[in-house]
């Protein structure tokens, strides 16, 4: 399923947003992070209707990726 463009960027607006103040980090930054994230990815291309999760859960999922890239040992390298 495909959601209407104008409601997703309104969606990603939210999301961003919630996501840097609950990091406390920049509007920048968490904008940043978000467009190179797998969840955004999932949510672009429709997979398991991500975009009909709540904001509060997509943040969360959000939260839980930006986590693995500060963890030094995750594996993950940190200058994504």
């Amino acid at each position: 399923m495909t959601a209407n463009p104008i409601l997703l960027q309104k969606k990603y607006s939210r999301i961003i947003e919630n996501f840097a103040n609950r990091q406390g980090i920049s509007l920048d930054a968490a904008l940043a992070f978000f467009y190179h994230s797998e969840v955004y990815r999932l949510i672009r291309d429709g997979v398991s209707d991500m975009h009909c999760m709540s904001d509060a859960y997509l943040v969360e999922e959000l939260e839980a990726e930006y986590a693995t890239i500060l963890s030094p040992s995750s594996g993950t390298p940190t200058g994504k």
